[in-house]
C-alpha cells in the first residue's frame, strides 16, 4: 500500500516493522492474527486492527480487515465457549489462570460480568479489553444456546473492530508525520507492561485467591 513509501523511511523502526508485517499478512492474515489475540489474550487486538486501518487504501480494504478480524474474533470465542461447556466454572477458572501472562483477577472480572449482566454481557464484553478473551468461558459453562452466543459475539466483535480499524485510519496521516517517535511509545508501554506484571509477580499478587472459579449462581446456569 501507497502508506508504506513513508515508513520505508523509518527503517528498523519498530512501528514501520509492524505496518510492514500487518501489510504483508493481508486481511486474512489479520483475522488470524485476532483468532490468536482471543485465545493468547496478551496480543494486543488494538496495535494488529489499528495499524490494518493505517495501511487502508480502498472501501474494500476496509471491508475485508473487518470481516477477517471479526471471523477471527468469532473463532476464537468459539474455543472458549466450548472449554467453559467442557469444563464447568472451576476446571475452566483453573485453565485460564494457567494462560501465560493471565492474571486470575481479570478471569475474576470476566465472570463476575457475566453473573451481573447475564447473556448481554457476551455481546457488551467484546467491547471490554480482556473481558472479551474470556467471556465466552462463562457462556459456555451456562450452555447458552450455540446460535444465540454466535449472534451476540458477531454483533459485540463487529463493533469494536470497526472501531479499531477506523481510529487507525483516522490516525494514518499523524503515523505517518512520527513513525520515528511512535517507535518510543511502543518501546515505553511494553517496558511498563512488563515491569508491571513482574511487580504483581514479585510481590504475589497473580497468587490463586481461595474462592477463585466458584460455582455460577443456579439462575444463570438455568437460563440455557
Amino acid at each position: 500500500m501507497s502508506f508504506l513509501a513513508a515508513a520505508a523511511s523509518d527503517e528498523g523502526g519498530i512501528t514501520a516493522w509492524l505496518l510492514d508485517l500487518i501489510d504483508t499478512l493481508g486481511p486474512i492474515g489479520v483475522g488470524f492474527s485476532i483468532l490468536l489475540e482471543t485465545v493468547i489474550p496478551p496480543i494486543p487486538s488494538e496495535a494488529v486492527l489499528g495499524a490494518a486501518g493505517v495501511l487502508i487504501d480502498t472501501p474494500l480494504d476496509f471491508f475485508l480487515v473487518v470481516l477477517c478480524a471479526t471471523i477471527g474474533s468469532v473463532l476464537g470465542a468459539i474455543f472458549f465457549y466450548y472449554v467453559g461447556r467442557a469444563l464447568g466454572p472451576r476446571r475452566s477458572h483453573a485453565f485460564l489462570d494457567r494462560l501465560p501472562l493471565v492474571e486470575t483477577e481479570d478471569v475474576d472480572k470476566t465472570f463476575e460480568w457475566f453473573e451481573k449482566h447475564g447473556r448481554a454481557a457476551v455481546f457488551f464484553g467484546r467491547m471490554v479489553p480482556i473481558v472479551r478473551s474470556f467471556i465466552s468461558v462463562p457462556a459456555g459453562v451456562v450452555r447458552m444456546p450455540v446460535g444465540q452466543f454466535l449472534l451476540y459475539t458477531a454483533g459485540g466483535s463487529l463493533i469494536w473492530n470497526t472501531l479499531l480499524v477506523t481510529l487507525g485510519w483516522l490516525a494514518r496521516d499523524f503515523v505517518e508525520a512520527n513513525l520515528h517517535y511512535l517507535d518510543y511509545v511502543v518501546v515505553a508501554v511494553v517496558v511498563l507492561a512488563v515491569a508491571w506484571f513482574v511487580y504483581k509477580k514479585a510481590t504475589g499478587q497473580l497468587r490463586r485467591p481461595r474462592d477463585a472459579g466458584k460455582e455460577l449462581p443456579v439462575d444463570q446456569r438455568d437460563q440455557a
